[in-house]
């Protein structure tokens, strides 16, 4: 199995041309920014990428330019896990490994119904990973078009199969993620927490790392936390709340907000996206962002050095 790198991951932004197809000037603009920022991972076909609004071609291009243009201390996962039947889902996943991506992640609410439960959920985990040969899965509790978060019951099934090695949480509480990792402990699955406001309190636990849209915005803070919080927890402490309070701006029109504060940190792309009206980001909701990004930037001189 590949070892998943600690740290922070970035759910991957897809920026568009003016005719609605994938800026990838822009994309590997996204990777060199990413990279300075010193991410460990990049997550690339995932919900922040549109991949349920993007075809099974550009999902398939989308994930090979990314594997193929990255540098090579950052690894590389992707999803892409949207088609209904199973047939389609074991063919779309097996080209995507075939990229050379470090981890297939499948998307939770796509084991099962939303009205069914758990078992449900490991039988059908077991039928997918039976049909293809990859040695290293993922999963992400994507919120669309349900949520599922799985219980430590579905990881410790995982974590047993020696083959799932990432986890992307998004149960927004630190009890659950602790039962969680209790359940996965000694195996190799990491949990990387995708909630910005519990992610100290979730590394102190024994969490891997960052995996959130956030580090659209400022991964370099989410990476000196993850790397820091045992060496400096007074700091530490701080940044978290800088964090958490700052992550509010998700809520407000995500991702054309998170384009735009690309274009702010000098990594220019249009502001279209095919899940959002770009018209959304209105003036105030611009003058917000560019006020998060001085912050940001006042914020890591003054306390960071």
């Amino acid at each position: 199995m590949k070892n998943i790198a600690n740290g922070v991951w970035p759910t991957m932004i897809t920026p568009y041309t003016k005719d609605n197809k994938i800026d990838y000037d822009a994309v590997l603009r996204i990777i060199e920014w990413y990279d300075k920022q010193g991410v460990a991972g990049i997550f690339a076909v995932c919900q922040s990428s549109e991949m349920f609004f993007l075809d099974k071609k550009e999902r398939l291009a989308l994930a090979d330019f990314v594997v193929k243009n990255t540098p090579k201390h950052i690894q590389v996962i992707a999803s892409g896990h949207v088609a209904k039947s199973r047939k389609d889902q074991i063919e779309e996943a097996k080209a995507i490994l075939d990229t050379g991506i470090s981890s297939y992640v499948f998307i939770s609410n796509q084991f099962a119904a939303e009205d069914e439960g758990p078992d449900a959920v490991e039988r059908n985990i077991e039928a997918l990973i039976d049909a293809i040969p990859g040695d290293s899965f993922g999963i992400y509790e994507c919120p669309y078009p349900y949520k599922r978060v799985l219980t430590p019951e579905n990881l410790k099934m995982c974590a047993q199969t020696g083959r799932f090695s990432f986890l992307k949480d998004t149960c927004c509480d630190p009890a659950l993620i602790k039962a969680k990792l209790e359940a996965v402990k000694g195996s190799n699955l990491k949990i990387f927490n995708a909630n910005a406001a519990t992610l100290l309190e979730t590394l102190q636990m024994g969490c891997a790392g960052f995996s959130g849209v956030m580090a659209n915005f400022h991964a370099d803070l989410y990476v000196w936390l993850c790397e820091n919080y045992e060496k400096a927890p007074e700091k530490a402490k701080l940044v978290q709340d800088f964090l958490g309070l700052a992550s509010v701006i998700e809520c407000q029109c995500y991702p054309v907000n998170a384009k735009y504060h690309m274009n702010l940190e000098g990594v220019p792309m249009e502001l279209l996206s095919r899940t959002r009206d770009a018209s959304e980001l209105t003036v105030s909701r611009k003058v917000e962002v560019e006020e998060l990004h001085r912050l940001y930037h006042y914020f890591k001189k003054e306390v960071l050095g």
